[in-house]
C-alpha cells in the first residue's frame, strides 16, 4: 500500500512548513482538519495560525524550537478554531525538522502529520493520547528561546522589546510592564499591551505607595494575584487604576541582579491564571533572566556614555571661519573594549596668526592610551602657543612623552605616539610640516589627481627624548585639498599601506564627478532652451534656482567627502573588500581635511583650456637623502597617472632619475624638482625642472661600452620632446618637456649649450 493510501485510510493528514519562507503546504486531509475546503492548499504561516488556539500555537512553537535543537520529534495537541472563535476539534500533531544547513538552525523544513483526537463519549474515560501536549518540554523550549534572545540584546530598548514579545506556554500575558528605581521612587521604563496615556499614573510613584510593584521593590518578594477580588482586597487604593485594564490575573516579580533589587516586572493576564508551582517557576526564571539582561544593558550604556563623553571632551571642534580655507574633521572610535583610543586631532591658533593642524596616534586602544593622548595634546597645544616652529614643537613633545614613560609609568609598558604637525598660512597656502613616524599627507589637486606628498620625518614621539624633526615646506595651491589621517583609515579591514591608499584614492578622485557631469548636462539643456545657467567655481548656484553642484570648497561638500571616506572603510560597500567585517573596527580613526578656496577644490575635470587647472608637484631631494630619488620617480609617475602614452611616462621617470642623480653626484647642493602639466587632456604638456645651486654646465660625453655614467644627455636627446638648461640665481635649472599628442619619432629640440656662459647668469634673486 502506498503512503498516500495509508494516510487516507487512517484519516491522517500530511503537511510541510518552510521556516524561511513561512509557507505551509497542506494535503486534502490536513486542510479538512483545519476547517478549510478539503483540497490541497498552500497557506502562509499567519493563515494557519489563525485556525489554531493562540495558547496552543505558542506551545507548539516552543516544542518545535526544542525539537530542532535536540533533533527529536515535536509532538503537541492543538485546538482548531473557526472564524467565530469556537473550537471545532482537537488534533494531534507529530513532526520532525530537516535542517538545510548544519550551521544555521533557523533554515529548516518541518514535515509532520495531523490526526483528529476523538471526543470522549459520555460515561467513558478520555482516550489515551500518549505524549500529546508535553507541557514541560514546551516550557523548557520557551525558556531556552527566551534566554537566548535576552542574551543577544545589547541595549535597554532591545531587552524591553524581547520582553514584550515573550509568549509563555499555556498562560501568555496580554500586558507587560518593567519598573525601574530612581532614588526613593519607581517608574515604568518599558511596557507592552498598553497605550501611551494609560501608563501616566504609574510613571512616577513613591516607594511607599500601596501598589504591588512598589511592595515588590521594598520587600524583594513576588506577588501573585489570581483574581480581581484578590487585587481589590489587598490593594484597595490602587485597584481603580488596575480595574481600567479589565484583566483577570496579575504577577509582580522582583528584578534582582547581583543580590540587589533593580526593579520589578508585571505580567497581566486577560484570562484567569491559578499560578501553579510550575507557572510560578516559569515566571521566576524569566524575571531572573530579564534582570540580568537589563543590568548588563545598563552597564554597557553607562560605559558607552562615559567613553563617548571622555572622547568628546578630548576632541576639539574645528574652526569653520579660517579665511580662504574650509576644514572638516572626523573621529571614529574603535569597536572593542571601552571604545576609546589614542587617536586625536587638533587645531591651534598661533601667535603669528597662522593655524596649526595636529593629528596623532598614541600606541594602544585602552584607558592609558586615551589618558596619554589627552596629556600629549595639551602639551603640544602649549608648545605651539608659545610660538615655536614645527620642528621644535615635536622635539619638546617627544621629550615630554619620554618623561612620562620614565616617571609616571616607571619604565613599564612605555608608549610612543606618531604625530603630524602642520603650520598653515591661510593667506598663501604655505604649509610647514614636521612629521614623527606618521603617514604622509595626501593632496588632491585642482583637477582631481591625488598625490601622497613625501615629507621628511623623525622617530615617533617618546622613543628618543632628543630627536630632530626636519621640516618640509609645501604650498597648498588654490582649489587643492589636503587629507591627513591616522593609520586606522588606511589599514583597517586587512589592508596594508599600499592597498589602503588605493582604496582611499579612488574615493577622493571620483568624489563629485557625477554631480559635475549632471550639472554639465543641465547647463547644455538650459543653453538649448535659452535658459542661462551659471556653474562657477565653488559650486555656485544656478541662475534658475536649481541646487548647486557640491564642491570641496563648500563646507557641506567637504563634510560629504569626509563621510564618504569613513563609509569606504566601515560602510556596507567595504564588506566585499579585503578583510572580514569583524576586523573593520579594530583601530580608531582620526582625519582632517583642509581645502584652500579658489577653483573647484578638485571636483571633476574638464572645461576649456583657459580654465583647465594646472597639475604641479614639487619635491626637494637633499644631499643627505639619496633614497628620496625613488620618491621623485614615484611623484612623476603619479602626476602622469592618466597620460595617454605609457612609454612617455617611462621616459619621464627615467630622465627625472638621471637629472636628480646628476645633481647629487656632481654638485654640493640639493635638487629641487618641479613637474607641471598644462593643457587639455589629449594634447597636454609636461615640463619637469630640476634646479641646483651649481653653475657648472652639463657636459656631453661619449661613454664607452662599459661606462657607468655619461649617458644622461644622450637620454635627454633621445627621449625628450624638448630640453634645455636655464640660468637661475647662482645655479641652473635643467628641464625637459613631453607632449601628449607628439607623433612617434619626432625630433627633440636641442639647446645651444655653447651660448650658456657664466656671464649670462642673472644676479641672484632678492
Amino acid at each position: 500500500m502506498r503512503t498516500k493510501d495509508l494516510l487516507a485510510a487512517t484519516a491522517t493528514g500530511l503537511w510541510r512548513w518552510d521556516n524561511v519562507s513561512g509557507q505551509v503546504n497542506l494535503d486534502t486531509e490536513t486542510a479538512r482538519l483545519l476547517g478549510l475546503p478539503a483540497e490541497p492548499a498552500e497557506l502562509s504561516e499567519a493563515a494557519v495560525r489563525s485556525r489554531l488556539h493562540p495558547a496552543d500555537f505558542a506551545e507548539i512553537t516552543g516544542i518545535v524550537n526544542l525539537a530542532v535543537t535536540e533533533s527529536t520529534i515535536a509532538e503537541a495537541r492543538l485546538r482548531v478554531m473557526d472564524s467565530e472563535g469556537r473550537v471545532l476539534r482537537t488534533v494531534r500533531s507529530r513532526s520532525r525538522a530537516f535542517l538545510r544547513s548544519e550551521t544555521d538552525h533557523t533554515d529548516y523544513e518541518l514535515v509532520g502529520t495531523l490526526q483528529e483526537i476523538p471526543e470522549a463519549q459520555p460515561g467513558t474515560a478520555s482516550p489515551h493520547t500518549p505524549a500529546s501536549g508535553d507541557w514541560r518540554r514546551s516550557r523548557e523550549a520557551f525558556l531556552l528561546d527566551a534566554g537566548r534572545a535576552l542574551a543577544e540584546a545589547h541595549s535597554t530598548a532591545e531587552v524591553l522589546r524581547v520582553a514584550a514579545g515573550l509568549s509563555m506556554p499555556g498562560f501568555s500575558p496580554d500586558g507587560l510592564a518593567v519598573f525601574g528605581i530612581e532614588g526613593d521612587r519607581i517608574s515604568v521604563i518599558g511596557h507592552h499591551g498598553h497605550k501611551q496615556g494609560d501608563i501616566a499614573p504609574f510613571v512616577d510613584m513613591p516607594l511607599d505607595t500601596d501598589y504591588p510593584a512598589a511592595e515588590v521593590v521594598r520587600t524583594g518578594r513576588a506577588i501573585y494575584l489570581p483574581s480581581p477580588d484578590d487585587y481589590r482586597r489587598r490593594y484597595p487604593a490602587t485597584w481603580p487604576l488596575a480595574a481600567a485594564f479589565h484583566r483577570e490575573s496579575w504577577a509582580f516579580l522582583p528584578l534582582v541582579s547581583a543580590g540587589r533589587t533593580i526593579g520589578a516586572w508585571m505580567a497581566g493576564f486577560g484570562t484567569p491564571v491559578a499560578f501553579t508551582p510550575d507557572e510560578r517557576a516559569v515566571l521566576t526564571t524569566v524575571a531572573r533572566m530579564l534582570a540580568q539582561a537589563l543590568a548588563r544593558a545598563g552597564d554597557q550604556e553607562s560605559r558607552r556614555e562615559l567613553t563617548d563623553g571622555l572622547q568628546r571632551s578630548m576632541m576639539p571642534t574645528v574652526q569653520p571661519d579660517i579665511p580662504g580655507m574650509t576644514v572638516a574633521a572626523r573621529y571614529v572610535p574603535t569597536g572593542g573594549g571601552l571604545e576609546v583610543g589614542g587617536d586625536w586631532y587638533d587645531m591651534i591658533t598661533l601667535p603669528s596668526g597662522r593655524i596649526a593642524l595636529v593629528i596623532g596616534d598614541v600606541q594602544g586602544h585602552d584607558v592609558r592610551a586615551a589618558g596619554l593622548m589627552g596629556q600629549l595634546r595639551i602639551a603640544l597645544r602649549a608648545y605651539a602657543s608659545e610660538g615655536h616652529h614645527p620642528d621644535a614643537v615635536l622635539s619638546r613633545a617627544s621629550r615630554f612623552l619620554a618623561g612620562i614613560n620614565d616617571t609616571e609609568l616607571g619604565g613599564e609598558d612605555p608608549r610612543f605616539a606618531t604625530c603630524l604637525y602642520i603650520e598653515v598660512d591661510p593667506a598663501t597656502g604655505l604649509l610647514d610640516i614636521a612629521r614623527a613616524g606618521h603617514p604622509d599627507p595626501t593632496i588632491r589637486m585642482a583637477d582631481g589627481t591625488v598625490l601622497v606628498r613625501p615629507t621628511a620625518g623623525g622617530l615617533p614621539l617618546g622613543i628618543v627624548p632628543d630627536t630632530d624633526y626636519p621640516t618640509t615646506r609645501l604650498v597648498l595651491e588654490p582649489g587643492e585639498t589636503m587629507l591627513v589621517c591616522t593609520d586606522g583609515l588606511i589599514e583597517t579591514g586587512g589592508h596594508d599601506l599600499e592597498s589602503g591608499w588605493a582604496r582611499l584614492r579612488h574615493i577622493i578622485e571620483t568624489y563629485g564627478a557625477e554631480d559635475l557631469a549632471a550639472a554639465a548636462e543641465e547647463a547644455e539643456e538650459a543653453a538649448t532652451d535659452g535658459v542661462g545657467t551659471v556653474v562657477g567655481t565653488g559650486g555656485a548656484a544656478t541662475s534658475d534656482g536649481r541646487t548647486p553642484v557640491p564642491t570641496l570648497e563648500d563646507a557641506a561638500g567637504l563634510e560629504k567627502l569626509a563621510d564618504a571616506l569613513v563609509q569606504a572603510v566601515h560602510g556596507p560597500s567595504s564588506h566585499h573588500t579585503t578583510g572580514p567585517f569583524v576586523d573593520r573596527r579594530e583601530d580608531d580613526i582620526a582625519m582632517l581635511l583642509l581645502c584652500r578656496a579658489g577653483g573647484s577644490c578638485g571636483v571633476g575635470t574638464g572645461g576649456s583650456a583657459a580654465h583647465q587647472p594646472v597639475r604641479r608637484t614639487v619635491l626637494t631631494v637633499k644631499q643627505s637623502e639619496p633614497e628620496r630619488i625613488a620618491e621623485a620617480r614615484n611623484q612623476v609617475r603619479d602626476v602622469l597617472h592618466d597620460w595617454a602614452d605609457e612609454d612617455q611616462v617611462d621616459s619621464a621617470v627615467l630622465m627625472v632619475s638621471e637629472m636628480v642623480t646628476n645633481v647629487l653626484m656632481h654638485t654640493d647642493g640639493d635638487a629641487l624638482l618641479v613637474a607641471e602639466i598644462t593643457g587639455e587632456t589629449g594634447s597636454r604638456r609636461i615640463r619637469v625642472d630640476v634646479a641646483d645651486g651649481s653653475d657648472e654646465l652639463p657636459h656631453r660625453r661619449t661613454p664607452g661600452e662599459l661606462a657607468s655614467s655619461g649617458r644622461g644627455l644622450v637620454l635627454m636627446e633621445l627621449l625628450a620632446g624638448a630640453w634645455g638648461v636655464d640660468p637661475r640665481g647662482d645655479g641652473k635649472s635643467t628641464w625637459f618637456e613631453l607632449y601628449e599628442d607628439a607623433a612617434d619619432g619626432a625630433e627633440p629640440s636641442l639647446p645651444d649649450l655653447d651660448a650658456f656662459s657664466d656671464d649670462s647668469l642673472p644676479e641672484p634673486a632678492a
